[in-house]
């Protein structure tokens, strides 16, 4: 069954090797558009059916070319010094395990 995934997290959902992604440069839960904003949503959701259509590889990703009315300032609260993600260690080992999963997805081992 063939399938689009909308989504927000970038990095979580290619990771995960999706067929088709639709990428929503939104906060997180808001991958179908901004409340109330039915024309947003209804684009946001004609894109993820067009890519049925146009995607020709596995992993396809697109964006939806939307950025959120409110601004940018939200992004600011993800990860950040005072709240980071992982702590000492922990990151570097995490971010050298995702390096070495993006190596061995480009050489088709993954």
């Amino acid at each position: 069954m063939p399938t689009v995934v909308i989504g927000t997290a970038r990095d979580i959902v290619e990771s995960a090797n999706v067929p088709r992604f639709l990428f929503v440069d939104f906060p997180l839960g808001n991958p179908g558009g901004e409340p109330w904003n039915v024309d947003q949503q209804r684009d946001i959701f004609e894109q993820a059916l067009a890519l049925f259509e146009t995607a020709t590889v596995p992993g396809t990703t697109v964006e939806a070319g939307y950025r959120w009315s409110e601004g940018q300032k939200w992004k600011e609260t993800i990860f950040t010094e005072g709240q980071p993600f992982l702590r000492g260690d922990a990151e570097a080992e995490w971010l050298a395990r995702k390096e070495e999963y993006r190596r061995l997805r480009e050489e088709g081992k993954v």
